[in-house]
């Protein structure tokens, strides 16, 4: 009997990730399949709801809203800084990805989008922030995860 996919379950699923102008941004093609711990939050939630219950063997399409994706786009994580913030870069262009370290410490991505002037805009949001999200995906692998597994959370 298949197990149905739930919580404390490993699921191994090959997955193409698009736009929704159809372009993939990610796929799982020509390498292993994605395992992750179902229930403990490592992939996105609307796709790990859409997963509850499927078997191994299942393929389905799943379109995930921004809300159950990466979220909406947040205004408060744009900000304006200072040119001399990015000390020892001479050309600053919209586009351009640097890490800058975020209130707590902690490394965070952030990407140029406006320049004028002396004045630099950098978004904080992810990068797929307000974007549906449309998956293709087939389960190819469903297992009791281990007693070790359960506890970190993650796959081993």
């Amino acid at each position: 009997m298949s197990l149905l996919i739930g919580d404390n379950l490993v699921v191994r699923m090959h997955y193409t990730l698009k736009n929704p102008a159809g372009e993939v941004l990610d796929s799982s093609s020509g390498a292993d399949p994605l395992a992750y711990l179902h229930g403990a939050g490592n992939i996105i939630p609307g796709l790990e709801r859409e997963l509850t219950g499927k078997v191994e063997g299942d393929s389905l399409t799943v379109v995930v809203a921004p809300a159950d994706g990466y979220g909406e786009v947040r205004e408060e994580l744009f900000q304006v800084v200072p040119r001399d913030a990015f000390q020892g870069i001479d050309t600053i262009e919209p586009g351009m990805n640097f890490q800058a370290q975020g209130q707590g410490g902690q490394v965070q991505n952030i990407v140029v989008s406006k320049v004028d002037g002396d004045e630099i805009t950098v978004d904080a949001n992810h990068p797929l922030a307000g974007v549906q999200l449309h998956f293709d995906v087939e389960i190819v692998e469903v297992r009791e995860a281990s007693e070790e597994e359960i506890a970190h959370g993650h796959v081993h």
